[in-house]
């Protein structure tokens, strides 16, 4: 039971903590649950579906393609938020103005919505997917039972799900005006981390160089699996034995993100100043 509890509660964290930062991002703009829910669902259905054929997954590419499957939906859903956060910056303060007025900005297919639905099922598929495998893999030394399984699972996605729910409330408290400001940060490192484990996936299989491996090691001070350290892997990809390689794409992807967000919120402070 406390090997399922621990198995769900570690693939479901980054699913519910994904979805309820983009909860809280979208707060206000109608249909964007909607999106989010289809997001969801797609993960799901595609997450039975990859847990039906993973070992064909896993045994294809000699073996590595589990980690190329990895790198393949992190890199996605790193490009993808990060799209996301470059639109927030070009329209959060009007939509903080006006929010009732978004449902135009809708009609007319500004708002990133199959973003926000590739993205949710970009991290519903990827976790629910290694969920399953590894639920697999723990069933096979089972002795409880099947209900054992099912209750440690459900208990560790309800753990999962609260602190998904307590990162959307806390989000939820803070103004509009200033949401869009921290939900973009958050998202720029969710996006970074996920970069840096895209890379890490790929260092795993000797497709990229480590270039120094590892860089550093904090295990003694915060281990990866501890809940404090499963939080910061989830939301910047922290390893507490990094290669080189994956800091320098953890650094260099948020330094972009960092300067394209400036300057396009240095652009849009120019384009109202003239407007005025």
């Amino acid at each position: 039971m406390i090997s399922s509890l621990v198995i769900v509660f570690r693939e479901m964290l980054e699913m519910a903590l994904v979805v309820g930062m983009l909860m809280a991002a979208t707060r206000g703009m109608p249909g964007s649950r909607r999106w989010i829910g289809l997001g969801v669902l797609g993960g799901v259905i595609g997450a039975g579906l990859f847990a039906v054929f993973m070992e064909q997954v896993e045994s294809s590419f000699d073996g590595d393609g589990e980690f190329l499957f990895n790198a393949a939906v992190l890199m996605l859903a790193s490009t993808l938020i990060a799209w996301t956060v470059f639109w927030m910056s070009r329209h959060g303060r009007e939509m903080a103005a006006r929010m009732k007025q978004v449902g135009a900005s809708v009609v007319e297919g500004d708002l990133p919505f199959t973003a926000l639905a590739i993205v949710s099922f970009a991290a519903v598929l990827r976790e629910g997917g290694e969920a399953v495998f590894f639920l697999f893999g723990a069933a096979q030394s089972l002795s409880g039972g099947g209900w054992v399984l099912l209750s440690g699972g459900l208990l560790g996605a309800v753990a999962a799900l609260c602190v998904g729910v307590l990162l959307y409330l806390g989000l939820a408290k803070i103004p509009v005006n200033r949401l869009f400001s921290v939900a973009g940060w958050l998202l720029m490192l969710l996006a970074a981390g996920m970069a840096s484990q895209a890379a890490s996936n790929l260092v795993a299989i000797e497709w990229l160089p480590p270039l120094i491996d590892p860089l550093w090691n904090t295990s003694a001070l915060l281990s990866q699996e501890s809940l404090a350290g499963e939080l910061l892997h989830v939301l910047i990809g922290y390893d507490e034995a990094p290669s080189a390689l994956q800091m320098l794409v953890f650094s260099g992807s948020l330094a972009v993100m960092v300067l394209l967000y400036y300057r396009l919120q240095d652009h849009q402070s120019v384009d109202r100043v003239r407007a005025a």
